[in-house]
Formats: C-alpha cells, sequence, structure tokens
C-alpha cells in the first residue's frame, strides 16, 4: 500500500484593514486645518525648539505645548531613499524618493514624497519646496509631494501664529489596510485538510512529546521540528472560558454567548472553540465537550457537552 501524498501547501490573499475615526486637539487641528489652507504650521518646545510636524506634548518635559509657529514651505533634504516600485496609494505612482525635510524654521524633518527622474537627481542637503495638492481637505496629502527648488528660494525665521482658521478640521479617518498572501505552511495545511474530513490531526513534538494543535511545525519549547501526525480528539474539556455579551458585526450569533479554550483529548494545549447547547451560565471549567459539524462546514461550528462526568482539575490544570 502506498502511502499518501501530502496536501498542497495552501495559499490565499489576505487583506487586514481597520479604518478608524480620530478627533483632533488643538495643535493638530490647527496643523491639518492650516495645510488645507496652504500654511505649515509647528510648535515651539520648552527648550526654543520647532517641531514639524507639530507635537501635543514636549519630547523632553512631557508639559503640553501650545506655542505655534508658521514655518516656511522651502526647506532642505536631511536624508532619503529611493522608491523604485510605488504601492498603490502611495504619493506619487512614478517612480519617487521618500525624503526627510527640514522646512526653513524648523529643526526637525517632516517625511513626505519628492518627485524627481530618478536616484541621480536626489541629494542630501538638496533644497526643495511644497507642491500642494489641487484640491485640499484638511489632511497630510494636502502637500501632494514635494519637488526641487532653487537654492536662492526663500528661507526665512518660524514666526508666531495664533493657529485659528475658519471652519477648523476637528477629526480624521485613519485608514489601515495590509494587503498581503499568506500561507499556513506544511503543518498547518495538513490540518486545515484533517478539519475537511472532520478531524484534528496535531503534531508530536519529538523530544519532550508534547502534541502541539493546532501544529506549528516546530516546538517552541525544544526547538527541533515536529513531525509526527497525531489524531486528538474528538472530545475535550473546558478548561477556561468567557460569557461575550456584545454582538460582533457580521457575526450570526446571539448573546450572550460562551467562548472557551478547548483541550481536546490527547492534545499539549487548548485551542478556542464556542460553547453551544447548554445555557450559558451552565458553562463551567472541567466539562465535557464535542464537536458539532454544519453540514460541509470546513471547522466545528460549536462544542456541545457530551453528557460525561466534569473532568478532575489535576487532568487539565497543565493547560490552562
Amino acid at each position: 500500500m502506498t502511502a499518501a501524498s501530502p496536501p498542497e501547501i495552501l495559499r490565499a490573499p489576505l487583506v487586514v484593514e481597520f479604518p478608524f475615526t480620530r478627533s483632533l486637539g488643538p495643535v493638530q487641528s490647527a496643523f491639518l486645518t492650516g495645510l488645507r489652507e496652504g500654511v505649515v504650521l509647528g510648535v515651539t518646545t520648552a527648550d526654543g525648539k520647532v517641531m514639524v510636524p507639530p507635537v501635543e506634548y514636549d519630547p523632553v518635559t512631557a508639559e503640553e505645548i501650545r506655542d505655534l509657529v508658521e514655518v516656511g514651505t522651502t526647506g532642505t533634504v536631511t536624508t532619503w531613499a529611493w522608491n523604485g516600485s510605488p504601492r498603490p496609494n502611495q504619493p506619487l505612482d512614478t517612480p519617487f524618493a521618500w525624503v526627510l525635510v527640514r522646512l526653513d524654521g524648523a529643526d526637525t524633518a517632516i517625511l513626505h514624497a519628492l518627485d524627481a527622474p530618478g536616484p541621480e537627481a536626489v541629494s542630501t542637503g538638496m533644497r526643495v519646496r511644497v507642491r500642494w495638492a489641487a484640491e485640499r481637505t484638511g489632511a497630510i496629502t494636502d502637500i501632494a509631494c514635494f519637488e526641487p527648488a532653487g537654492d536662492g528660494e526663500a528661507q526665512g525665521e518660524a514666526a508666531p501664529h495664533s493657529g485659528e482658521f475658519s471652519d477648523a478640521v476637528t477629526g480624521i479617518v485613519a485608514e489601515a489596510r495590509l494587503d498581503y498572501s499568506y500561507s499556513p505552511g506544511r503543518a498547518q495545511t495538513a490540518y486545515i485538510a484533517g478539519l475537511s474530513e472532520q478531524k484534528t490531526i496535531g503534531e508530536r513534538c519529538p523530544s519532550c512529546h508534547k502534541v502541539y494543535v493546532p501544529p506549528r511545525g516546530a516546538c517552541p519549547t525544544c526547538g527541533v521540528a515536529t513531525t509526527d501526525r497525531v489524531e486528538v480528539g474528538p472530545a475535550g474539556t473546558v478548561t477556561t472560558y468567557c460569557i461575550v455579551n456584545i454582538k460582533a458585526k457580521n457575526l450570526d450569533i446571539e448573546v450572550p454567548y460562551v467562548y472557551a479554550h478547548i483541550a481536546l483529548d490527547g492534545a499539549g494545549l487548548a485551542l478556542h472553540g464556542r460553547i453551544g447547547g447548554i445555557p450559558y451560565d451552565q458553562v463551567r471549567m472541567g466539562l465535557r465537550v464535542e464537536p458539532v459539524w454544519t453540514e460541509g462546514g470546513r471547522y466545528p461550528d460549536h462544542y456541545r457537552p457530551t453528557g460525561e462526568p466534569d473532568a478532575d482539575y489535576d487532568v487539565y490544570k497543565e493547560l490552562i
């Protein structure tokens, strides 16, 4: 009899996205509103340094600072790196340089893009100026990018500014997004393939003999590869749990419900699972449970009581 071939290593695109709305204090509100109006503002620290972009607390004394000043829209490149392959939503869609620019009148540098024909056209110490966006809304993107400037273009001192504008920007939406290709690797590919057959497959460390579920491909304690596959469960023991009272978006489960750590029989650590088939206030440590699969489901929908007596604490205490 020939051995079954290992499953093909899985890969899938994954997007992690977390846009959130945040309010602005008086300093950040003035800075972003100023950009909308074509003005760059900084803040003066206790020792007289001008910070651009401005911060709300002195990095040395931790005291609140609100003394705003207007700085120039020209400045000097302090360091740079060439970006030959711009990613989506970056400032420019053609190759450009990331630069730190110390604007005239400022003591710190601001990070932005420099529109240049190639890396040979960029150097530390070169003079640049702000290129404003055609439409400005009160965001860092109101500075479309920097562009080369002549050596004789304006240099000046920071001038006090009230920070007062009409229709000030008071909040922003910060969008965080990460696109990447994820592969669970050899060990978890086998685990996922086992779940499709309603089996839970772990891997045993050849040194300490702990069975990891889900498997990790190596024992984090001993540092050796885990290649011996072991089927565990299907029943297990609730080691710890929590009662969920807040309904999650896009999750069709009525609250309250119980989410638990479940040590499957034969496993060396507990995994997560929802408990069903029992009132939430009757779930307890030591409760014996088994998986419930829905038709066509790729993993257990939830775990329900088996009807067995509760496990003794000494049996599962090392798995809490």
